[in-house]
């Protein structure tokens, strides 16, 4: 463990303090999820909600469950210390300072994309395309979903509107004839270069960030983050080729001048939202790898 870190930066929690915060989380999760995670366990499936979880690789547990975040001890917590990432001090249950060093790679890579990112004017022109062209002249769509226009007008918006993707992420899942109608060619090496705050995937990829920072990110951000992905799956999927009336979402008709200014509205709210939010897990980010050195300069 590197001499610069510390366990402990803010008077530990007692416990009644701690489960408080913790009940507080639980009915803030219930209210915004808590009757999808009740049906998922009947195996419902919803192909708005569960891209958040299948596509980042979590689980519930990552939403629900509290974590206080580096620099807090919990008094009377010894059930924390059967998750990851947890040991006991001398104040209490805490996050693990090792992991700062552990995961030094990664915070500063993790730093220096979102500052990158942050210092970008958002790009608000793409209209949500993304999805339009994961279907583009096939017949393998990416979801068990019927097509609003079909599939001959489908491929119509495309061949009529520019494609202007910025996220490799998105675009990485272009069909062949797709891919090369996009505005730029990008990869995971050019990342970092593109990547710009109008876009809904790189908002929705903090959520991502907060996942990977378990149990040094405490639970107000992940939660914040989980929400405006939320957010913004739901728009990222109304403006989609896709028809979701059953699932109760009205659709964002970008293939029309009316359809395109919604688009453009709410996708500038969510831009702004989630660059305030960026900036604040930038600094507790930062301010974790200062700890250790990590962060380098951005």
């Amino acid at each position: 463990m590197s001499p610069a870190v510390t366990a402990t930066t803010a008077p530990p929690l007692t416990g009644a303090q701690w489960r408080e915060l913790r009940a507080q989380h639980a009915d803030r999760v219930d209210a915004l999820i808590g009757d999808y995670l009740r049906r998922r366990k009947s195996g419902e499936k919803h192909p708005v909600i569960d891209f958040l979880f299948t596509y980042y690789g979590s689980r519930p547990a990552h939403v629900t469950r509290w974590h206080p975040g580096i620099g807090t001890a919990l008094a009377d917590a010894d059930e924390y210390l059967k998750l990851p990432g947890y040991v006991r001090g001398r104040d209490g249950v805490h996050a693990d300072p090792a992991l700062v060093t552990e995961r030094a790679e990664q915070l500063h890579s993790t730093v220096a994309l979102l500052a990158a990112t942050a210092g970008r004017p958002p790009r608000l022109g793409c209209f949500g395309l993304h999805e339009w062209a994961m279907v583009f002249r096939t017949d393998r769509p990416r979801h068990s979903l019927p097509l609003r226009l079909g599939a001959a007008g489908t491929n119509a918006v495309i061949e009529s509107m520019p494609l202007r993707c910025t996220h490799f992420d998105a675009f990485r899942f272009f069909t062949e004839a797709a891919a090369p109608l996009n505005e730029r060619q990008l990869s995971r090496s050019s990342q970092q270069a593109n990547e710009q705050p109008g876009c809904l995937h790189t908002t929705m990829d903090l959520y991502r960030v907060c996942l990977r920072m378990i149990p040094l990110i405490e639970s107000d951000l992940i939660f914040a983050a989980f929400r405006l992905a939320l957010d913004a799956r739901e728009l990222d999927m109304c403006a989609s080729p896709y028809d979701l009336t059953a699932l109760g979402y009205d659709p964002v008709c970008v293939e029309t001048p009316a359809g395109r200014a919604e688009y453009v509205r709410r996708q500038s709210d969510i831009a702004e939202r989630g660059s305030l939010l960026r900036e604040s897990i930038l600094d507790r980010l930062r301010g974790i790898a200062d700890t250790t050195d990590c962060a380098g300069k951005t």
